[in-house]
């Protein structure tokens, strides 16, 4: 442990002793707080620095935000351990035929739950119609090889499942067949995916195993741009990355780019 402790005087005092803890954990296996290592309580930091609880919460809060540490509820905070390897899944889409397939399937872990209700947030502004009714199938998956375990949606306007009535026999089936039964109704698929990343909730924690999740969102759109389905897929970032094929474009006319 270090020996020098440093009185703080600058404000704001917490970004002060993160900036401290930043640069003892900076030194890795050479200094006292190596990756993986566990990091002094609360009442050791309080005492060592002399400041107020508060204040260290927010620095442990403030390197959880730098990247630094992650915190495990009734266990302590940790200096962050990159993993060995961070797993690529691969979110390209491979046409054999008429068919669509995933470049990375994934394996059902648990059975599929579907719901009925109004799209909003996220979803909503994806599909780009309000807030319209959706069908929601969501399931947790799991890649064998890996083991990376995700959290996935897959919602269905209701205005589509009208169009499509096999979509709302079946909105819990595969994307693969998904897109197959939109191809079969006449429609030309399309898609583009946004990608986002954020702490992750408790309940993504203990499921994901994750401290930080990556946010994908996929939409299936039909030959004037329409939003059909929308795809969402959450995942640890800790152990996976995510790896595209990307297929260049011609813009219509007088479409910006």
């Amino acid at each position: 442990m270090p020996t020098d402790a440093q009185p703080l005087h600058s404000e704001p005092r917490y970004r002060q002793l993160a900036r401290i803890l930043a640069d003892a954990i900076a030194q890795g296996e050479e200094g006292d707080y190596p990756p993986g290592s566990q990091l002094p309580s609360e009442t050791e930091l309080l005492e060592r620095y002399s400041v107020s609880r508060n204040t260290v919460r927010q620095a442990v809060a403030e390197l959880r935000r730098m990247g630094l540490a992650v915190s495990h509820q009734g266990k302590g905070t940790y200096v962050r351990q990159e993993p060995e390897q961070a797993h690529t899944v691969k979110r390209t889409l491979i046409r054999r035929g008429k068919r669509l397939e995933l470049g990375h399937p994934f394996a059902k872990a648990e059975s599929v739950t579907v719901t009925r209700g109004h799209a909003r947030g996220t979803i909503a502004r994806l599909i780009g119609r309000g807030p319209i009714h959706t069908l929601t199938a969501e399931q947790l998956i799991i890649d064998a090889d890996t083991g990376v375990r995700a959290a996935a949606l897959t919602v269905i306007p209701f205005d589509i499942a009208d169009e499509v009535p096999a979509l709302a026999e079946h909105p819990d089936a595969h994307p693969e067949e998904l897109y197959a039964r939109l191809i079969d109704a006449g429609h030309t698929l399309s898609f583009w995916e946004n990608v986002t990343a954020r702490s992750a909730r408790p309940d993504e924690q203990a499921a994901l195993l994750a401290d930080t999740v990556l946010i994908t969102h996929r939409v299936t759109e039909d030959q004037n741009g329409r939003a059909l389905l929308v795809e969402e897929l959450r995942l640890s970032a800790e152990s996976a990355s995510l790896g595209y094929r990307i297929t260049p474009t011609t813009p219509k006319r007088g479409q910006r780019v």
